[in-house]
């Protein structure tokens, strides 16, 4: 089994994309949030200021948004979808079977799956490392988090496509 180095594997794409939201909240969103505050602040007690307080509550948020995309993207490994040769690596849709129940994922990072209603496990998890590297036909023992031992079947691992 290979180790991811140092950061998130992201796609190209994804990585594009999160540059771009990166550039747009470091630019005219900070501007408009800084512009938004000034303008609640004119208006007065700023105990009774409720426009204030929200602008202030998003412009948190942003920071650290943007404090997360840029941790993200200075460690993220960028690469190329992966080969569909049936080897469970980050970028991979998985689907296994556990305790008797199919489960679909997506083993990666949740930025490449950007508006899918898929689940997303990393390769740091403890599902995650423990079917990383495995083959599609493969059984894998896997002990969760709660100490209980499960023995896991991979059915399938296919390359995410958006």
């Amino acid at each position: 089994m290979s180790s991811q180095p140092n950061g998130a594997w992201l796609t190209q794409d994804a990585y594009d994309r999160l540059t771009q939201e990166l550039a747009e909240l470091e630019g005219p969103g900070r501007t408009e949030i800084a512009e938004r505050i000034a303008a609640a602040r004119d208006e007065g007690d700023l105990k009774e200021n409720g426009g204030y307080h929200a602008a202030r509550e998003e412009q948190g948020k942003q920071e650290s948004r943007i404090a997360d995309l840029q941790r993200l993207l200075k460690n993220a490994v960028v690469g190329e979808s992966p080969k569909d040769d049936g080897v469970v690596e980050p970028g991979m849709v998985v689907v296994i079977t556990m305790a008797g129940k199919e489960r679909t994922f997506l083993l990666g990072n949740r930025e490449i799956a950007e508006n899918a209603d898929l689940e997303v496990y990393s390769s740091e998890s403890p599902l995650g490392g423990a079917i990383h590297g495995s083959k599609v036909g493969d059984t894998v023992d896997y002990t969760a988090p709660n100490g209980k031992s499960f023995a896991i079947e991979i059915l399938s691992a296919k390359p995410y496509t958006p």
